[in-house]
């Protein structure tokens, strides 16, 4: 019995803390919103770093998303801008949610409210 709960502790993946967003900032703008979102995520290198964020309306449907392009090994936490974000006119708030290369969308969400 020990052996085979050993080997089912070998074989799951390794899941490591998601992205965290540590703030967010949102502004109108005659183009859309901009948004400027801080991340930090122990990242390892290209084998395993925060590589993105999305803007989520109301009902959960992707509105913006910025990819990331590479590791932030030394550079934590960080900041990346998104402008031209069409929000749904009336919107009250909008959600983010960050992304790993390894272990995909964090799931959770923060809710930002637009002013």
């Amino acid at each position: 019995m020990k052996v085979l709960l050993a080997i089912a502790l070998l074989a799951a993946p390794a899941l490591a803390d998601p992205p965290a967003i540590d703030a967010v900032r949102a502004t109108q703008t005659a183009q859309g919103w901009r948004f400027d979102v801080t991340l930090s995520h122990p990242d390892t290198g290209w084998e395993h770093y925060a590589d993105g964020w999305r803007v989520l309306d109301a009902e959960g449907r992707e509105i913006g998303r910025r990819d990331l392009l590479h590791p932030h090994v030394d550079e934590q936490p960080f900041t990346r801008s998104l402008s031209g974000v069409p929000v749904p006119d009336g919107a009250g708030q909008v959600r983010i949610e960050a992304r790993c290369s390894v272990d995909g969308w964090a799931g959770a969400t923060v809710a930002v409210p637009l002013p």
